[in-house]
């Protein structure tokens, strides 16, 4: 697969599509460890809390060299609750 220069519209994707929902399905399963974590954009986030999607999806679309596939899979390893 080769990798786009940008990821400006990737929210648009099927691809981006396909991503958030799994990433809102592990946030809703009790099986991964999907904490909203801190940020200090007030101006995105008024309450300074940044959801487990939100963090994984700008991660993505701020670094396109990145794989999707295999971020997932890693995500998936990292928050397991064992």
């Amino acid at each position: 697969m080769a990798l786009p220069k940008s990821r400006t519209k990737f929210f648009e994707t099927d691809e981006g599509i396909q991503t958030k929902q799994e990433l809102l399905q592990m946030a809703d399963s009790s099986l991964y460890n999907t904490t909203s974590t801190y940020s200090a954009n007030s101006t995105l986030y008024p309450d300074n809390i940044m959801s487990f999607v939100d963090k994984h999806m700008s991660y993505l679309v701020n670094h396109p060299a990145i794989e999707v596939d295999l971020y997932l899979a890693n995500i998936r390893l990292m928050t397991k609750m064992r």
